[in-house]
């Protein structure tokens, strides 16, 4: 804009400079014409856009919004069940992550066997509707992950080192990394976290934003604990462990989730809990940046952010356990981003009559659809 004032001046100059006796009258008058003219000029020129803009995003509030501050459900049947073959008499799949990649959805999740041993599985499929025929992969028959014990896992793609990372549970929190989640043999052998979590917590999710990455972990003992390494230290580097959220034992026990807000810096934390009733409910808190402080989003009995007392069935209430879970992404990156809009949740349950020794407890997955979303 101030280019285009400067050309015209020359004209400008050249009209204040005219000596003509009888014109003195018609040149001031000339020159205010101008300059009123070059200010009007000027003043258009600026109320014009040089180019198209589309509408600025959604602030914050208004995205984070989107999340309720109660939620109900729809459940699915039981999708995935354990299929035993001759070298793995499995009785139980449970702990699932789930991302969708290259046209399919990849599923790992915790197996357990007559003998109480834990172990891990895959399974893939393109619609959830396949997802009950599709074939379970064990992953102790990839040589580098092996046999012993191996539970909890959760797979993102690290985006920075262009790796899929597999994180679970060897009793210290490790990691497996592959080019190809949907490739059971191509996951490297475990490697451990360095000082990322405490002694005696299980159940670790990793999270990053732009800068850090966050491993979170849970002590069966009412605590959630969170360390912190740079992003470009990722998967190591681990320091400043903190106790971030505490409660009585079973109102914070397990199988913890930390996910991104789309579009906001409004994370959502998942956290199993225990009901008066004896059986298991997610609470869950928000909270501004992965640093912020967690408030109570829903998170009671009465208000959960998942129990079965807030879930119809279509299909059979086949579970009175909404138990450890992982919502389904809106990506499948470190920074574990959700579309706040018609949630979907990957749930273990199981049997309401079934009993017995934890190990053999024969937990199917099913699905939960959010039915009070606002979008």
């Amino acid at each position: 804009m101030p280019a285009l004032v400067h050309d015209l001046r020359p004209h400008h100059h050249h009209i204040r400079h005219i000596h003509h006796a009888h014109g003195v009258h018609r040149a001031r008058r000339a020159r205010r014409a101008a300059m009123v003219f070059l200010l009007g000029l000027a003043m258009s020129l600026l109320a014009v856009p040089t180019r198209s803009y589309s509408a600025p995003p959604p602030k914050e509030s208004a995205v984070a919004a989107q999340l309720p501050s109660s939620f109900t459900w729809s459940s699915s049947g039981q999708l995935i069940s354990p299929k035993p073959d001759a070298s793995h008499p499995v009785v139980s799949v449970k702990d699932p992550t789930v991302v969708q990649a290259n046209g399919k959805w990849h599923v790992f999740m915790t197996t357990a066997n007559t003998a109480g041993s834990w172990s891990l599985a895959y399974t893939s499929f393109t619609d959830w509707s396949g997802a009950s025929a599709a074939p379970l992969t064990y992953l102790d028959t990839n040589p580098n992950i092996g046999t012993g014990y191996r539970a909890a896992p959760q797979v993102f793609y690290f985006a920075p080192k262009n790796l899929w990372y597999l994180v679970y549970q060897t009793g210290p929190p490790s990691y497996s990394t592959s080019t190809n989640p949907g490739n059971p043999q191509s996951w490297s052998a475990p490697r451990t976290f360095q000082n990322a979590a405490p002694s005696g917590t299980l159940d670790y999710w990793n999270i990053c934003d732009s800068a850090m990455c966050y491993l979170f972990s849970a002590d069966d003992n009412g605590h959630v604990y969170r360390s912190e390494t740079s992003v470009g230290e990722f998967p190591g580097g681990f320091r400043n462990t903190q106790l971030v959220l505490q409660d009585s034992k079973f109102a914070l026990f397990e199988g913890g989730a930390v996910y991104r807000v789309q579009g906001t810096n409004t994370y959502l934390l998942l956290w199993e809990a225990f009901a008066g009733d004896g059986r298991r409910y997610y609470r869950s808190f928000t909270a501004q940046g992965l640093t912020g402080q967690w408030q109570p989003l829903a998170a009671t009995e009465a208000n959960p952010f998942a129990r079965a007392t807030k879930v119809t069935f279509p299909s059979g209430a086949w579970t009175k356990d909404i138990s450890h879970g992982e919502l389904i992404r809106a990506g499948n990156d470190q920074t574990m981003t959700i579309n706040p809009c018609r949630l979907q949740f990957l749930y273990q349950g199981l049997n309401p009559s079934a009993g017995g020794d934890y190990s053999q407890l024969p937990y199917r997955l099913g699905l939960l659809t959010q039915t009070n979303s606002a979008c």
